[in-house]
């Protein structure tokens, strides 16, 4: 049987295709042989000049480490000083009364950090689960803190029991505490004092407060019945 031929008008369909496919690749080819010779033209002139003119390079170099030691000196110029405002850090309780309730967690977290709790970080805000501060001790001890800002001090509304059960239902079960605490710069009711006693929570009243805030002994050192020792970490 003889095979047919495709017609003369589909066969040149097909030619035309394959042209225009091969013109097209032929254009990509050309457009980046240009793109290639003009970038090693550039390249080429950029070393040449750079070769004739050598000591502006050098000069830019130098420049630039002389940049970065200075900004590495301020740098580490700014953690000293950083350092030493931390290791002085004083609070009076009329500073502490003056404060706003989001300050007053950031002066009990820079307190803390003054006491070489490294990574004291204030937590608090909308659905904080009971923790404004959290931190680390030197000695591994997992502490989160509660805090009760009062605009009058001690004339202010007493914190009572509720407070310490919102603490006590989400301290070690949610944030993992070793230490539970309640800082104010207010009053205490007698029965959420009794209430912290028998769920091994602490309390920071003013009194307490007034003492860790102007001196320089560790807030653990001021507390009864503080759980021993962990493991020390990487913080310590």
């Amino acid at each position: 049987m003889t095979r047919r031929r495709p017609p003369a008008r589909r066969r040149t369909r097909r030619t035309r295709r394959l042209s225009k496919r091969q013109q097209q690749r032929d254009a990509r080819l050309i457009a980046f042989a240009v793109v290639a010779t003009a970038v090693i033209g550039l390249v080429v002139m950029v070393v040449n000049w750079l070769l004739a003119h050598w000591w502006m390079l050098l000069t830019a170099v130098v420049l630039a480490v002389l940049a970065g030691v200075g900004w590495l000196c301020d740098r580490q110029r700014q953690a000293r000083w950083k350092a030493v405002r931390t290791q002085a850090l004083r609070y009076g309780l009329h500073e502490l009364d003056a404060l706003q309730h989001a300050t007053f967690e950031e002066a009990v977290r820079d307190l803390l950090r003054r006491d070489d709790c490294r990574d004291a970080q204030r937590v608090g805000g909308g659905g904080d689960l009971g923790a404004d501060v959290k931190a680390t001790d030197p000695l591994g001890r997992r502490w989160v803190i509660q805090c009760k800002h009062r605009r009058h001090g001690a004339r202010g509304s007493a914190v009572g029991t509720p407070d310490l059960q919102v603490l006590n239902g989400t301290a070690r079960p949610v944030h993992g505490a070793d230490v539970a605490v309640i800082v104010t710069n207010g009053r205490v009711t007698a029965p959420a004092v009794d209430f912290a006693k028998q769920q091994r929570l602490h309390v920071v009243d003013r009194q307490t407060l007034a003492v860790w805030a102007s001196g320089s002994r560790p807030l653990w050192e001021l507390l009864r019945a503080v759980p021993p020792p962990g493991r020390p970490t990487s913080l310590s």
